[in-house]
């Protein structure tokens, strides 16, 4: 078996399947809230029992660190969040995008070889994730093409043979029959 040259593909478009990639990434930010959240939890379970004390003004103010600090946290953890969040985003879409699009592509292969269609080549980019499965099928669908046409062959032959021995007409239009229902099924 010959390999194929491979075929690069270019996607414009990054929402190939758009719900599989919004429920990922919304998985992913609410990982990430809730990681902001449980920081800003321990920060204050961790420093409730110090005090801290500073100056407003010019009075000497002394209270609990947690409550001190907790205007920071958050704002702190704010900012963070949305900034990793944003490169979450661009970056989970990316990912996704790898996953989205080689399945789309094999959704789409797949019915036109599920429609007999065995001259089909699934073709994925290298960089996108299932190129082993790609290669795999292509196998299963050149090897079910190989087979169908030795049974062609064999039909052909069966046929030529009974024309020789003059068997009945109606023998030789069975396997007539059976070679068309292979050619009108299939594209081999």
């Amino acid at each position: 078996m010959a390999k194929e040259k491979t075929v690069k593909f270019k996607r414009r478009q990054y929402f190939i399947n758009r719900k599989f990639q919004t429920g990922f990434i919304l998985k992913f930010l609410l990982v990430l809230v809730f990681g902001a959240i449980l920081s800003v939890i321990i920060t204050m379970l961790t420093t409730g029992e110090t005090l801290t004390s500073s100056f407003e003004g010019s009075r000497l103010v002394i209270e609990k660190t947690s409550l001190a600090i907790l205007p920071s946290v958050i704002f702190t953890n704010m900012i963070t969040t949305t900034v990793i969040g944003i490169l979450a985003v661009v970056v989970t879409l990316l990912a996704s995008h790898k996953i989205a699009g080689p399945m789309f592509r094999f959704e789409r292969d797949l019915e036109e070889i599920s429609q007999g269609d065995l001259k089909k080549h699934i073709h994925i980019r290298t960089s996108d994730q299932f190129g082993s499965v790609a290669e795999s099928l292509n196998e299963m669908v050149e090897s079910l093409n190989g087979r169908l046409c030795e049974i062609k062959q064999d039909l052909e032959r069966v046929s030529e043979a009974a024309s020789i021995q003059k068997l009945p007409q109606v023998f030789l239009d069975d396997l007539e029959e059976c070679r068309r229902k292979i050619d009108s099924k299939f594209k081999l």
